[in-house]
């Protein structure tokens, strides 16, 4: 039997005399192997950006927003920070007005919180300090309403007004100082909780200028995200017998007044997406791959084809047919490594561009690299068997009297 050593050294040689086809028979596992990487690393990247975008809402979070108004209250609120699995509760009553600040007004959605909303929401304060429950006529201010909105930078102990509309042709008005400046993370996933295009008041003096008792909706974070789902079905399941709602009918989701949702909900939408995106890239990319060992399989049968005498030869020099087997199968998997290092190199570096690019997180798990090495590898081996077995069971007479 020949040494490995030696029948690499041949195999190397083959490869090395005859570039232009080894080099096209390696540009196929190239292509595939690059495809793989590249593809799966932005499968995995679009799900760390779903990810990282739902956290920008919030930590660990449960929301509760009423279908229909004047439907929660104190009591609403207590009981969902009576349930266990809660760590902190916060109301959040949404209502649209008008910002006036030196002489300009601009309609700006406006959010009646309490002093917890800073920890549920995970909020990012630039400057200031956040609401307190003491609070009354205070406002935070998202940072593109204080540098954007404005021909003027609003500020920390500026004072602005906001406008109420409360009845046919009716507005009241009141000046707020500023508290604070806020800056969040840019969401452009997640639409409906916009922090920095937002002026934040406390939610007594939001309901006091619209002379309503009610809030809009409860902001709730779960001691673990392991566990949020069943903290929110409990919370769900709470608030449904406060609402009246039958045992028979809690399993309806439609009979409730109002809808929830929690982080894992979201994120588990988020992941069928990304999973849904990456198959469908994978899938493209191993067609690659396929007919990158077509190709492999295609320039060896050329390549036992045209080296039959050379393998009549080696066959008279006492060279058996496993020796030649085990020629042609180590070059198939040294055209299948070369094609891995290469590939490899080149997906990462077309993954990384793109996720720069599109400002994706960058994803490059070390298994995915080692996965798609062996995938050429394998690639060139099983291209090979086919045309190593070929030679292989060539006789030696035949093989040199072919011209």
């Amino acid at each position: 039997m020949i040494p490995l050593l030696s029948a690499g050294k041949i195999a190397f040689g083959s490869i090395s005399h005859s570039k232009m086809r080894s080099a096209l028979t390696v540009l196929g596992i190239v292509i595939g192997v690059a495809a793989v990487i590249a593809n799966v690393s932005l499968g995995g990247s679009f799900n760390q950006y779903f990810t990282d975008e739902v956290s920008t809402i919030g930590s660990n979070f449960i929301y509760i927003e009423g279908m229909e108004p004047n439907l929660f209250y104190g009591n609403e609120k207590q009981i969902v920070e009576n349930t266990p699995g809660i760590e902190e509760v916060s109301v959040l009553k949404q209502q649209s007005g008008v910002v006036g600040f030196m002489s300009q007004a601009k309609n700006v959605p406006i959010y009646g919180i309490s002093e917890e909303y800073d920890e549920v929401a995970g909020t990012h304060l630039r400057t200031g300090n956040f609401v307190s429950d003491n609070d009354k006529y205070v406002a935070i201010v998202g940072y593109d309403v204080a540098h954007e909105k404005f021909d003027r930078d609003i500020r920390v102990r500026n004072s602005i007004d906001i406008t109420f509309r409360v009845g046919e042709g009716e507005t009241i008005t009141k000046t707020f100082k500023v508290k604070g400046i806020i800056e969040n993370p840019d969401s452009a996933l997640v639409q409906g909780f916009n922090d920095n295009d937002a002026v934040m008041i406390p939610v007594d003096a939001m309901n006091e200028m619209l002379g309503e008792t009610d809030y809009g909706g409860i902001f709730a974070m779960a001691e673990d995200l392991a566990t949020i789902k069943e903290t929110s079905d409990e919370v769900d399941e709470r608030l449904a017998r406060n609402f009246g709602i039958s045992e028979r009918d809690l399993e309806d989701k439609d009979s409730r007044p109002y809808f929830i949702i929690d982080q894992a909900e979201i994120l588990e939408q988020t992941d069928m997406m990304a999973k849904s995106l990456s198959s469908f890239l994978t899938a493209v990319a191993l067609i690659s791959l396929l007919v990158g060992s077509i190709g492999i399989m295609n320039i060896m049968l050329v390549s036992v084809t045209e080296r039959t005498r050379e393998i009549g030869i080696l066959k008279s020099l006492g060279f058996t047919g496993f020796d030649i087997l085990l020629l042609f199968m180590v070059e198939a998997i040294l055209l299948g490594v070369f094609g891995g290092i290469i590939g490899g190199a080149v997906g990462i570096a077309g993954a990384y561009s793109v996720e720069t690019l599109l400002n994706l997180p960058v994803v490059f798990p070390f298994s995915l690299i080692a996965a798609g090495f062996f995938v050429a590898v394998v690639v060139g081996f099983v291209s090979g068997v086919y045309p190593a077995r070929k030679a292989a069971k060539m006789k030696p007479v035949d093989s040199l009297r072919y011209e």
